[in-house]
């Protein structure tokens, strides 16, 4: 979609929430605590929220298991009653379509068919339960490709039409570095890899060779 290269989708963000009347139902992909901070800020006051933490991505199961229970703990700490939807964790299963590229390095297509995967799973269970809006908090990393996951919110806009995108980039406006220091505020757990099990072996491996 070379007609999004250009464009801003934070200021485009901005100016969607001016235009949104009353308080529609948002599914919200979150994949751990810190990353749903900053995003939150910026749509609490716009929609009724429901968390999806559709992230079988993530390994080992403590790992995954660690970021929601962070999750919770900072909904906890700021007093938000969402609701959070919570797939069946299932990494094994989940894989299989990544292994072919288990070679790549963090952010190419093993990356982005991951993004799909996760935000696909948002779309149909949005669609399913009346949701109006999907949106995930994934573009607050400095490692995600906001271009790439803005492609694929649109794309699937199209596959459910009932369903409207939410276009983002949470990492605008320093918003990387306002999360850093919620996590600081908070005491949040902030992970050091992104999560599957492809950047967990790169990550014991520079652990090794740093040690």
């Amino acid at each position: 979609m070379d007609r999004l290269k250009n464009i801003n989708f934070h200021l485009l963000m901005k100016d969607t929430l001016k235009q949104v009347s009353g308080k529609p139902k948002m599914l919200l992909h979150v994949c751990c605590g810190p990353c749903f901070a900053i995003p939150y800020t910026y749509l609490k006051d716009y929609f009724d929220i429901t968390i999806i933490y559709n992230n079988s991505n993530i390994y080992p199961y403590e790992e995954y298991k660690r970021r929601l229970d962070e999750l919770k703990k900072y909904l906890g700490d700021i007093k938000a009653d969402i609701d959070i939807i919570e797939p069946q964790y299932d990494n094994q299963k989940y894989n299989i379509d990544l292994e072919p590229y288990k070679d790549e390095k963090e952010g190419g297509n093993r990356c982005f068919i991951c993004y799909e995967k996760r935000l696909k799973e948002a779309f149909e269970y949005a669609s399913k339960n009346h949701c109006d809006y999907v949106c995930s908090v994934m573009s607050i990393s400095r490692y995600k490709n906001a271009l790439k996951l803005n492609e694929i919110g649109y794309k699937l806009e199209i596959l459910f039409p009932n369903v409207k995108w939410l276009p983002c980039d949470f990492k605008k406006e320093n918003g990387y570095e306002k999360e850093l220091e919620i996590c600081r505020k908070y005491n949040l757990y902030f992970q050091d890899y992104c999560g599957c099990k492809y950047s967990y072996k790169k990550r014991l491996e520079k652990l090794k060779n740093e040690g």
